[in-house]
């Protein structure tokens, strides 16, 4: 089918082609459109049925009409050429440079679809990836394999917590090659600037392969991305046995595209317009995260969406919840409190914290001390609302402790400066220090030989 080229096409939409008396066109093949400005523009088949094969352009088709328009089946999927010569640049949603430089030119390319790994093939997530964000590696850990994704809403700072997670990502005791793909979908230009100079900045861009997709540019650019972006972590981590954290941001924007060409297939629509498989085709983006056995390499991914109106309910963030492993989640409580990073633990969960903390990991106490600043924090945060309504003078010494407690908790443990990398050693050591004030007798989430031997009470059970 290669050099036949088809003038049937009955029906143009804003992203769609229809094109008539095609056979054995596949679904996912690429197609070479030739408008009526004789400009090339390519496309993949979205769905190939009785002769009619319908084809999403990855660019505009506006100027294109049925009589003067053409396309051309090329009988491959979509590739990405890949080569480590990818680190340190920069991308756009289809994989041409936008940093200025060549292309990349490999005999190795990848389809980028990939494929799913054999969960027998599946190594159990076990080693802490260190953000330098007390929050996240104290009582949310990140454990390298994991799919751990960042609900915020508009307007936080949800893309400055990304970079500089991008920028101080590490593993602990480890000299092994860490990479970063770094995913941009549907940004506004001042976001895409913001992460090109943060990484220029600071170094990170000579470990990272940036990929952006602007808020101008075609929406089926915001598909294909995520998939080039883990198909370049899947070689990294497979191939050069480098370990991969995969940023993706912001993933509603994907989703809105995905509810975008859906409406224009007039497919029968699910929850709030988003078509009924957005489910299985997240997951298919989340799933390949992870280990495989016998190899050294990993990736370990953190994406980020925005939820629609503060609402944690929605689809996107609601479906996101079934398949990875936890969440971090923002708060604009915390944010209008000037507290950065606004990490809201509570609501918050890593599923495999336990498989990348304690002794030989992290340290021995990580777990009590995790769970102590929790319960600790909780009952400050309840006692908070309770003063609302009786007053502090109403409460016991004991509660005013914990009310205390809930504020430094924020002011010293929850605020860090952007540029603040905190080792774990030092996370968990302000965290004895903050448990201090409270009552020894009230720790009881923490073995007492913990207690003796990290504890920053005295011999009376104070401070």
């Amino acid at each position: 089918m290669g050099d036949v080229y088809y003038k049937t096409i009955n029906q143009i939409t804003n992203v769609l082609l229809f094109v008539e008396g095609v056979k054995n066109a596949a679904y996912g093949e690429l197609v070479e459109v030739i408008t009526p400005n004789n400009e090339r523009v390519t496309g993949q088949v979205l769905d190939s049925r009785d002769g009619l094969a319908i084809v999403q352009s990855f660019g505009e088709t506006r100027g294109m009409n049925i009589k003067g328009t053409s396309a051309r089946f090329l009988g491959t999927t979509a590739q990405l050429a890949v080569s480590t010569d990818m680190l340190g640049r920069v991308f756009n949603g289809v994989g041409n440079p936008r940093d200025n430089g060549n292309p990349i030119y490999s005999e190795e390319k990848l389809d980028i679809n990939g494929g799913t790994i054999n969960p027998y093939s599946r190594e159990e997530p076990s080693e802490f990836i260190q953000t330098g964000i007390s929050t996240i590696d104290c009582m949310n850990t990140l454990v390298r394999g994991q799919k751990l994704p960042i609900f915020s809403s508009s307007g936080l700072p949800h893309n400055k917590i990304a970079a500089q997670i991008a920028r101080q990502a590490r593993i602990l005791n480890s000299n092994e090659d860490f990479a970063v793909v770094f995913g941009g979908i549907g940004i506004n230009s001042e976001e895409a600037n913001f992460f090109r100079t943060e990484f220029e900045n600071t170094g990170a861009l000579e470990r990272s392969v940036i990929f952006l997709n602007l808020s101008s540019e075609p929406s089926m650019e915001r598909i294909i991305l995520p998939r080039l972006a883990l198909t370049t972590a899947e070689y990294l981590a497979y191939e050069e046995d480098m370990h991969v954290l995969v940023i993706l941001t912001d993933m509603t924007n994907y989703a809105e595209a995905l509810r975008e060409i859906s409406a224009a297939r007039e497919e029968v629509p699910g929850r709030r317009g988003y078509p009924g498989y957005t489910y299985t085709d997240l997951s298919t983006i989340y799933e390949r995260a992870g280990k495989i056995k016998n190899r050294k390499g990993s990736i370990t991914q953190l994406p980020i969406l925005t939820m629609p109106g503060d609402d944690i309910t929605h689809p996107i963030p609601d479906l996101t919840g079934y398949i990875t492993e936890g969440q971090i989640v923002l708060s604009r409580e915390l944010y209008r409190k000037n507290i950065y990073p606004n990490i809201d633990v509570l609501p918050s969960l890593s599923r495999l914290m336990n498989q990348g903390i304690g002794k030989n990991k992290t340290r021995e106490d990580h777990r009590g001390v995790a769970d102590q600043l929790f319960a600790s924090y909780a009952n400050g945060k309840d006692l908070r609302s309770l003063t609302e309504i009786v007053g502090e003078e109403a409460l016991s010494a004991s509660d005013r402790k914990y009310l205390k407690f809930a504020d430094q908790f924020e002011k010293q443990f929850v605020t860090q400066d952007y540029r603040e990398d905190r080792s774990i050693e030092e996370t968990l050591d302000l965290s004895w220090e903050l448990l201090s004030n409270i009552e020894v007798n009230e720790a009881k989430r923490i073995k007492d030989e913990y207690i003796k031997k990290y504890g920053k009470w005295d011999t009376n059970g104070s401070k």
